[in-house]
């Protein structure tokens, strides 16, 4: 799963690097990702959001064996 995973993340990416953030993966376990938001993601108000809407949304349309995303 962390392969597709991997390249679901890389399709996501882009929209992040043109706010000036950037996301990396740290592991999967159990359906649940858990990535690092970088740059200006990662001190972004609004990063709980993006999580969520953007970056969980498009995960689980993705890999539907996702249960969540978690940001370290």
């Amino acid at each position: 799963m962390r392969e597709k995973v991997e390249k679901a993340i890389e399709k996501i990416r882009p929209f992040l690097q043109q706010d000036g953030g950037d996301i990396e993966l740290i592991d999967v376990i159990d359906g649940v990702v858990k990535v690092k938001l970088k740059g200006a993601c990662g001190c972004c108000p609004m990063s709980q959001m993006t999580l969520k809407n953007g970056v969980e949304r498009a995960l689980k349309e993705e890999i539907p064996e996702i249960i969540r995303v978690e940001s370290l």
